[in-house]
Order: structure tokens, then C-alpha cells, then sequence
């Protein structure tokens, strides 16, 4: 493995362990996407939230708490912290697996839930969403459920497009899983490309 691929890796795997850690933190936030960007001169963590005031917490109390932690954890220099609202919570996967996985506590049944999330997420303008509850539904046995509208790529170019979101949550049967997919309004979709060329000019 050569020193680029090295690093790339070591990169990728402290995104990963950076976003664990402030999602860990933050569960009452409804974080959306995290970003880390680390340039010769210091390291910028953007935390996407549902809730930024909560991020922030009173007089900046909190993210302070939070930007000492990650300094001490992560070894991190010149660390500054930008926090931003996530403006359309329905098309954030994140946002709305946390949403399900939060109204599973509180006793929302999860097919009434996961219906609830897939309408808000087409209102919003999604071409497509998938949404995948796993555990012990309805026996001793875990299994899954799959709720979808529209459409969703699963292969090729088109499903690297589609957005994730991943939200675990403990009830007295066990761990339960939630996983949402939304293929974004501003994405084409395959039929709604065109060969170029065959125009004007083109004759017999």
C-alpha cells in the first residue's frame, strides 16, 4: 500500500471516528451531515443540525465543551467549529432516521412512523426514499421491513447519489435499526437523460 493510499485511509477513518463522536454527543441535535476539513493551518469541523441552538448551547457553553473535547481527544490544532442549520430537515436522511428512531422511543409504531417520514420526504420534493427498519418487529426472531415511494437507483452512477442515513435505537426487545434513503430533488434520473448529437442537420 503506498503513502497516498495510506493516507487517504487514515483520513477517511478519522472523518469517520470524528463524526461518531460528536453524533455520540449530540443526540438531542438532530445532526445532519458533519464535515472535517484539515488544512496546514488548522482543522474546521461544520456540524449541519435540525436544533444549531442546542449545538451551541447557552452563551456558546456547550460547543465550547465540545471543541475542548475534541482538542483533547483527537489532538486536533487551530480547531474552529462552524455550526449551520440544515434548512430542509425532510430531505436530510440523517435527520429523518433520528426523527424515526426518536418517535420509536417515545412508543410511535414504526409503521406508522416510517409512513408518516416517507410522506414528509416525497412533500419535500424527493424523487425517491427508501426506508429500512430492522429487529424484532413482530417475534423473537429480528427481520425487516421496507417502506419506499418513488424512485431510488441501485446501481451505477445514479446510487452514488442517492443519500444515506443510519440511526440505531435501544428498546426492550432490543437494538433496532433505522436506515433512510433519499434520491435528492436536484439529481436526474436515467430517462431523463438525452443522447446528444442527431440534430439539426442530420439527414438521409
Amino acid at each position: 500500500m503506498d503513502s497516498t493510499t495510506k493516507r487517504l485511509l487514515s483520513k477517511a477513518r478519522l472523518k469517520a471516528e470524528v463524526e461518531e463522536f460528536i453524533r455520540n454527543q449530540l443526540r438531542d441535535a438532530f445532526i445532519g451531515r458533519i464535515d472535517v476539513t484539515t488544512t496546514p493551518i488548522g482543522t474546521t469541523v461544520t456540524i449541519y443540525s435540525m436544533r444549531p441552538g442546542l449545538v451551541i448551547g447557552p452563551r456558546g457553553k456547550r460547543i465550547k465543551e465540545l471543541q475542548s473535547m475534541l482538542e483533547q481527544r483527537f489532538k486536533f490544532e487551530n480547531l474552529q467549529i462552524v455550526v449551520s442549520e440544515v434548512e430542509r430537515p425532510e430531505l436530510n436522511p440523517q435527520v429523518m432516521a433520528r426523527r424515526i428512531a426518536q418517535a420509536m422511543v417515545s412508543g410511535v409504531r414504526w409503521r406508522r412512523i416510517a409512513f408518516w417520514a416517507l410522506r414528509r420526504i416525497m412533500e419535500a420534493g424527493a424523487r425517491g426514499a427508501e426506508i429500512v427498519i430492522s429487529g424484532k418487529l413482530t417475534s423473537a426472531r429480528a427481520r425487516s421491513e421496507k417502506y419506499t415511494a418513488g424512485i431510488v437507483p441501485k446501481s451505477g452512477y445514479y446510487a452514488t447519489r442517492a443519500r444515506k442515513g443510519v440511526a440505531h435505537v435501544q428498546l426492550p426487545a432490543g437494538i433496532y435499526g433505522v436506515k433512510v434513503i433519499i434520491y435528492p430533488p436536484e439529481e436526474p434520473l436515467p430517462e431523463e437523460l438525452q443522447v446528444k448529437g442527431g440534430g439539426e442537420g442530420v439527414g438521409p
